[in-house]
């Protein structure tokens, strides 16, 4: 039996979001709270790695207490059981900060149902760093397997795991032994929508709650933002796209116009000789 965990978070539509004109920053309050969208796939895809050799999913999530609500989103899925990192002291963590911490809760969780295999989505949507995943595998000295987008076997007799990883151009099998983390792409499934005995199962589940002091041999110096040694220099939003160039005339006419507009723009372009 399989004990999966997928690390999430509950991120801003970004879809929606607006930016704040005088910090050049998110503002957050415009837009909703969702489950970040590669999560969702990552929780989908451990999902049906319980139904096709059994065991059992959890989600774990480091964030504010409004984020049961993307555990419960993953309960939807199909998750077992939900996790949410809570503390004060956890503010303004980059991704160093909050791969100790989420791996902190991994450790805990370890000690009564250990983990076989780790899934995160391949990045967030806020973030768009892709480096959680693979500060996890690090901080656990597991394999990390990145851009995931099929998982073709797992053996846990064996204690191994086949997977596809996408390339450029193509992709590549990959065997790995057990336990290992992937983080995957949005490739890798499809997420249908919840079954109605799940989405009631999520109305009435409470997840478990730790706070920093639940959790053990936690260094304080390397949580939030005093573990934190990314510096961002400066942020802005990016220009709105210029307009377009209508042409007009018979296709000869088009024909040149286009060639004119190409080669003003010739600067955008690497001519080869040879």
């Amino acid at each position: 039996m399989l004990h999966i965990v997928a690390c999430i978070k509950q991120v801003p539509d970004t879809k929606i979001i607006k930016m704040n004109p005088k910090t050049n920053t998110m503002d957050r309050r415009t837009a909703p709270a969702i489950l970040n969208p590669y999560d969702a796939h990552a929780v989908e895809e451990a999902v049906r790695l319980k139904e096709r050799y059994g065991g059992t999913v959890s989600v774990l999530t480091m964030g504010p207490p409004p984020a049961v609500k993307a555990i419960k989103k993953c309960i939807e899925i199909g998750a077992d059981e939900g996790y949410l990192i809570t503390d004060r002291r956890f503010a303004g963590a980059d991704t160093l900060a909050t791969s100790y911490t989420l791996t902190k809760a991994l450790e805990k969780i370890s000690k009564t149902n250990p983990v076989d295999l780790v899934i995160c989505g391949k990045m967030t949507i806020d973030g768009d760093t892709g480096q959680v995943g693979p500060g996890i595998a690090r901080r656990l000295d597991i394999p990390p397997l990145t851009s995931v987008n099929k998982v073709a076997e797992i053996n846990k007799e064996e204690r191994y795991a086949v997977v596809h990883r996408k390339l450029e151009d193509g992709y590549e099998v990959i065997k790995s032994s057990l336990p290992c983390l992937f983080s995957v792409e949005k490739t890798i499934n499809e997420v249908p929508y919840s079954s109605f005995p799940n989405m009631l199962k999520a109305a009435k589940y409470e997840p478990v709650i730790w706070s920093v002091d639940d959790l053990e041999g936690v260094d304080i110096k390397q949580l939030g933002l005093k573990g934190s040694p990314t510096i961002v220099s400066k942020v802005w939003a990016p220009p709105p796209p210029e307009g377009g160039t209508m042409l007009e005339g018979k296709p000869q006419d088009l024909v040149e116009q286009l060639l004119s507009v190409i080669m003003e723009k010739k600067e955008l372009f690497t001519v080869r000789e040879g």
